[in-house]
C-alpha cells in the first residue's frame, strides 16, 4: 500500500467508519434481539445474545489485526447503546406483539452483514494487509457476530445452513471495496459501493429464494 492510499483512506476514515460501524453495531444487536426473543429467552438471555451478534465480529476482527483496546471499548458509548436498544426493543416486542418471523431477523441480519464487512475491509486496509486478507477480514467480521448468536440460541448459523448466499455475500461485496481502493476512488465511493452490493445481494439471495449447492444424500 502506497503512502498516496493511505492519505486517501485516512481522510474520510475515522468519523465516517465510526458511523458505519455504529449502525452495523446497531443492526446485528437488534437481530440478536429477536432471536433470543424468538427462543423466549430472559432479559438477561437477550441482553446477552444482543451483545455478543453486536460486538463478535469486530472483536475477532480486532484480535486478528492486533489492534488493542477493542472497539467498543474505545467507544465505551457503543456498550451503553447497545443495552439501551436491546431494552426498548424488548418493551416495544413485548407491548405490541411483534410477528417474531424468520423475515423480520433476516434484514437486519443482511444491513449488519453489509455494514461490517465494509469496516472490517477498512481495517484491514489501513493495517497494511493485502488484497485478499482484507476482503477475509471483511467476512469474518460480517459473518461471526451471527454465527456467534446462533450458536448461544441453540441454531446451526445461518451462514453455514442457510443455503442462500451470506457470506459469498461479502466476499463479492469486500473485492468491490478492494478493487475501488485500488483504483484509488473516493473512500466514501469504496465504503458505499461495498455496503449497497452486500446488503443488495444479500437481498436478492432471500427476495428470490437463491440457493447454493448443498450435499444431496442418496
Amino acid at each position: 500500500m502506497n503512502s498516496a492510499n493511505i492519505d486517501n483512506i485516512q481522510l474520510w476514515g475515522e468519523t465516517l467508519r465510526l458511523m458505519v460501524e455504529l449502525a452495523g453495531t446497531a443492526a446485528f444487536a437488534l437481530s440478536g434481539v429477536l432471536v433470543a426473543a424468538q427462543k423466549r429467552l430472559d432479559a438477561v438471555g437477550v441482553c446477552m445474545v444482543g451483545f455478543l451478534a453486536a460486538f463478535g465480529g469486530g472483536t475477532l476482527r480486532d484480535l486478528l489485526l492486533d489492534v488493542r483496546p477493542f472497539f467498543w471499548v474505545r467507544h465505551m458509548e457503543m456498550l451503553w447503546g447497545v443495552l439501551a436498544l436491546c431494552m426498548l426493543a424488548m418493551l416495544f416486542l413485548r407491548s405490541h406483539h411483534f410477528a417474531l418471523t424468520r423475515k423480520a431477523i433476516e434484514w437486519p441480519d443482511a444491513l449488519g452483514l453489509g455494514l461490517f464487512t465494509a469496516t472490517g475491509v477498512h481495517q484491514a486496509l489501513l493495517s497494511g494487509m493485502p488484497a485478499l486478507v482484507a476482503v477475509l477480514m471483511g467476512l469474518i467480521t460480517g459473518v461471526f457476530g451471527g454465527v456467534l448468536r446462533d450458536i448461544v440460541c441453540n441454531e446451526i448459523p445461518t451462514a453455514f445452513s442457510d443455503h442462500r448466499p451470506y457470506a459469498v455475500c461479502a466476499f463479492i461485496g469486500g473485492w468491490a471495496y478492494v478493487g475501488l481502493w485500488q483504483l484509488d476512488a473516493p473512500g466514501w465511493l469504496a465504503l458505499l459501493a461495498c455496503i449497497t452490493i452486500t446488503v443488495g445481494l444479500r437481498g436478492l439471495a432471500v427476495w428470490r429464494n437463491w440457493q447454493l449447492p448443498a450435499w444431496q444424500l442418496d
